[in-house]
């Protein structure tokens, strides 16, 4: 056969292929989509230009003044937080009394949009600190007319919050929650190697993680992708959750923000991505009020880096809790199993709400709130 004819097949066999995949991964989001009622979508606008969707999932019964805002980590979106009861914090606390606040931050989600000039891939963990925080915050405050907002955030949602704490908006905030931070993270073998092959995978500018996840989401359950378990522990997940959370959840990786973490693990350090301002080193001022916690068999963020977190804080309101079989809790909790396994609804959400209702401002009285129509976009 003519060469140019094999050329031309081959072409043809790769572009049915990426047509197939598309179609799969649409497929396999729309059959394991969360089954509950979207969120209310509001979009804040930061001082850059950039617009960072918010997800609002309004309490039925709004008991505090303040509201919870609720920041993802990485590789990750507002699933992590806002997904099907009964593992979704948002409906969680919304039923509490509190207002909550999803945010995705940049280049993720429905945040992906830049402003003219800039690719949806050029940003580091500074511009989540310094742009999408203080942007969400001041739309949480602005639709609650509240004068503080609580920071709950898992991994690095938690480390955003922590900068933001840092900043002229300080004073916005009424105390953090992190979740499985990695404060400090070891220059491990294997974490090295698996950043160096994410930084590859992302060349030139991102590693579309979000559409491999979804390609796999179907066969979790009967397999374990590789190298699984330092997200989650798949034992603690029920399958069905495991599929549904791979389909839904997953997000891109920034190229300059792996090249960030490679920073803070090459160094031991969590700072800006020039070096000039030591994050960690600041957490030592701060005095409002923080919930440190973390799961006993998390390989991220594991108890020895959230304890070594909570060493390091100052503020006479510092609370730890590390969950896992030792205190008693049904399992060893893992990254992921934070917010998705199996007894994380009844041992880890009901620690976040009883925190939260022993330091939040009570409403006179119960506000009834009208269902607010979503505005996902299709």
């Amino acid at each position: 056969m003519d060469p140019g004819k094999w050329v031309l097949w081959g072409l043809l066999v790769v572009l049915a292929v990426a047509i197939g995949n598309v179609v799969w991964v649409l497929g396999v989001r729309r059959l394991y989509r969360p089954r509950t009622a979207p969120p209310q979508l509001l979009r804040a606008r930061c001082r850059d230009g950039w617009e960072i969707a918010v997800h609002v999932r309004r309490a039925p019964q709004r008991r505090f003044e303040e509201p919870v805002l609720l920041c993802h980590g990485l590789a990750a979106n507002r699933y992590t937080f806002d997904f099907a009861p009964p593992y979704s914090v948002a409906h969680y606390l919304a039923e509490a009394g509190f207002d909550c606040f999803s945010v995705e931050l940049r280049g993720t989600g429905h945040s992906r949009q830049p402003p003219s000039g800039r690719r949806y891939t050029d940003f580091t963990v500074d511009d989540h600190i310094l742009q999408d925080g203080p942007a969400a915050l001041e739309l949480a405050l602005k639709e609650t007319g509240a004068k503080r907002v609580w920071w709950l955030g898992h991994s690095l949602g938690a480390l955003v919050g922590f900068g933001v704490a840092q900043g002229p908006h300080a004073h916005q905030l009424a105390g953090l929650l992190a979740l499985g931070a990695p404060v400090f993270l070891k220059s491990e073998p294997l974490l090295r190697a698996l950043l160096g092959l994410g930084l590859r995978a992302a060349w030139p500018a991102r590693f579309r993680q979000e559409w491999m996840s979804a390609t796999f989401a179907p066969f979790l359950g009967y397999v374990n992708l590789p190298l699984s378990d330092l997200l989650v522990n798949a034992e603690h997940i029920p399958p069905p959750i495991q599929r549904q959370v791979f389909a839904n959840m997953m997000a891109s990786m920034s190229r300059k923000v792996l090249l960030q973490f490679r920073d803070w693990i090459e160094n031991d350090a969590f700072r800006s991505y020039d070096g000039k301002v030591d994050w960690r080193a600041g957490m030592s001022r701060l005095s409002l009020p923080m919930l440190i916690m973390g799961g006993s068999s998390d390989r991220l963020a594991s108890a020895e880096n959230v304890r070594k977190q909570y060493e390091l804080l100052t503020s006479p309101d510092r609370t730890l809790h590390v969950f896992g079989r030792d205190r008693g809790d049904k399992m060893d909790y893992g990254h992921g199993d934070l917010m998705f396994g199996t007894g994380a609804p009844t041992e880890i959400y009901p620690v976040m709400r009883a925190w939260l209702e022993s330091r939040a401002t009570p409403l006179p009285a119960p506000v009834e709130q009208p269902k607010v129509s979503p505005t996902l976009p299709a």
